[in-house]
């Protein structure tokens, strides 16, 4: 029976799980070892002129993205599961809509509408008649203006979290509180929100993990964190060693918050509902109280959403022929090439992970996938300098060794091609298409394993034949939520592309680089119209968890 389970392969199923595992976390070892190659001097030279500045901006926009996305985040999920006001469900739904956006989209949108030649203060110009220097307005090129806009498309993974863990409260303890004489706002602070912390606090660490990694919004900005500074150092001043230390720096950061963020999701395993299972009671909000909730509901999705395409559509309505010219196609093809590649690999390869763990479950394979998923913690342009050090050096080698021996120039093999691109956004969004293939494995009971067994099926075939038909949509699922992330994805692109192969998202970013947003509102559109593809799945999901609870009768509000 043992003897029918060996996969007719070249390679053992261990052994290509392994593989994918160690190309995930190549660009970590690679990262360490070039910036411990770098010298201290270097470090040196780094830790008395940018260093500081690097951190202290970096630190400020994680307090204000963590801060801003907490609040909105938890406060729109308590108010659409707990009360009752005008526009609730629509809006519940509509929260998670501004994921479709990349923060740099945004960023782009806003400049035009809220800089000094935008239409608001333009606006108030001609409405008041002051001149340029007669008033303060907010600078939208700020610290500030980058954490808005971050905060803008990453609150909803906070709110999804918590308004998921308060779903599945039970108000046992809630209507305890509220017949001890506390009213609902204090039943809240005092029993709902300690029981979510672990949601909240996951959201939070996951918001914060995309904002190390953003690297379009604050380069557009002018703000000066680590992102920007290992673009800086590698392309601009040439300096190797230095984008490896600094890389280095980001990616203790980025490892420190991924490790709170594993640590609050084994905690909030620990919460259950207790044995008796009580629909949260709603509360009826009327007068003041429904308008406050609608505004603190709305205004994310009319700031993070509504307004945001209005004003690409505006910028972009004369530049939208533009769209269709040879030139604009090619940069369309090289986006979908990109990202079809890259979400076939990498869901493939998150499937040979995760069914090794399965038919294997040993600590190795275990292992293999929790290294596979740690480059989600990564930053892109991390993952860049991991990848490019190696295999540059690599291709040297190669060269020196073709050229000595049989005097041919072989060039750059690996790293001028999109393979290794490939690679990096696959160490980028392993954990995403794991995540994805998990949830559905999760649904299979062990003993259809044992089925498949007894009936001498292969690993090899219960995979083709058993598995992959009942995981089907979470391997769509996985596809298409890689897929997305890669045309967005723009830190690892703009450093690791072949040349003369730009996408959407470079071409939006040099495009609003040289000011021309009116031409970068075109790719900008295209991006987010293909981002909401993974956000109206999930908002479908929404609407049918809350027909759903229809049929569960809430009491009456007192």
């Amino acid at each position: 029976m043992a003897q029918s389970f060996r996969i007719p392969s070249p390679f053992k199923l261990g052994s290509l799980a392994w593989i994918a595992a160690a190309m995930c976390l190549v660009p970590m070892l690679a990262v360490a070892i070039a910036a411990a190659t770098g010298g201290w001097e270097t470090f040196d030279r780094l830790l008395n002129s940018v260093l500081p500045r690097y951190a202290g901006t970096t630190a400020i926009l994680i307090v204000l993205v963590g801060f801003g996305t907490g609040v909105i985040g938890t406060g729109a999920a308590w108010l659409v599961t707990a009360t009752r006001f005008p526009g609730r469900r629509m809006l519940e739904v509509a929260l998670a809509l501004p994921l479709a956006f990349p923060a740099y989209v945004l960023a782009y949108a806003y400049t035009d509408f809220l800089d000094h030649p935008g239409w608001v203060q333009t606006t108030l110009r001609d409405l008041t008649g002051w001149g340029p220097r007669d008033y303060w307005f907010p600078e939208i090129r700020s610290i500030g203006g980058a954490a808005a806009m971050l905060t803008l498309v990453l609150y909803p993974y906070v709110y999804l979290l918590t308004r998921a863990a308060f779903l599945q409260q039970s108000a046992t303890a809630y209507i305890a509180a509220r017949t001890l004489g506390h009213g609902p706002w204090s039943a809240f602070g005092r029993v709902s929100l300690p029981i979510a912390r672990p949601a909240i606090a996951g959201g939070v660490l996951l918001a914060l993990m995309e904002t190390l990694a953003d690297f379009g919004t604050v380069s557009y900005f002018g703000v000066q964190t680590f992102a920007t500074g290992i673009y800086q150092a590698w392309y601009s001043f040439f300096d190797r060693g230095g984008a490896a230390q600094l890389a280095l720096c980001l990616l203790i950061v980025a490892l420190v918050i991924a490790a709170l963020e594993r640590r609050q999701r084994r905690e909030q395993r620990h919460h259950g509902a207790g044995r008796r299972f009580e629909v949260m009671q709603s509360v009826d909000l009327t007068g003041w109280r429904a308008a406050g909730a609608v505004a603190f509901c709305g205004l994310p999705v009319l700031l993070g959403f509504l307004l945001p395409v209005g004003l690409l559509l505006s910028l972009g309505w004369d530049s939208f022929d533009n769209l269709l010219t040879d030139r604009y196609l090619r940069f369309l093809r090289n986006s979908l090439i990109l990202a079809s590649i890259a979400a076939g690999v990498t869901v493939a390869a998150a499937v040979v992970l995760g069914f090794n763990a399965r038919l294997h479950p040993t600590r190795a394979a275990k292992s293999a996938v929790r290294v596979a998923g740690l480059g989600y913690a990564v930053p892109g342009g991390v993952i860049a300098v991991g990848l490019i050090v190696p295999f540059a050096a690599l291709d040297n080698a190669i060269d020196a060794v073709m050229e000595a021996r049989f005097g041919i120039n072989t060039g750059l093999l690996i790293t001028g091609s999109i393979w290794l691109l490939v690679a990096a956004y696959g160490v980028r969004f392993m954990a995403a298409a794991l995540s994805a293939y998990d949830a559905g494995l999760s649904t299979i009971n062990p003993n259809v394993d044992a089925v498949a067994r007894t009936l001498g099926r292969t690993p090899r075939s219960m995979l083709r034949g058993v598995h992959l038909p009942i995981l089907r949509p979470s391997i769509l699922t996985g596809l298409l939520i890689v897929f997305v992330d890669v045309m967005k994805e723009l830190p690892a692109t703009l450093i690791m592309r072949p040349f003369n192969f730009d996408t959407l998202a470079v071409q939006a970013h040099r495009l609003a680089a040289d000011e021309r947003l009116g031409e970068a509102a075109v790719p900008s559109l295209v991006i987010a119209a293909v981002g909401l593809l993974p956000v109206i799945i999930l908002c479908y999901g929404l609407g049918r968890e809350r027909t759903a609870r229809r049929f569960v009768p809430e009491p009456e509000a007192t």
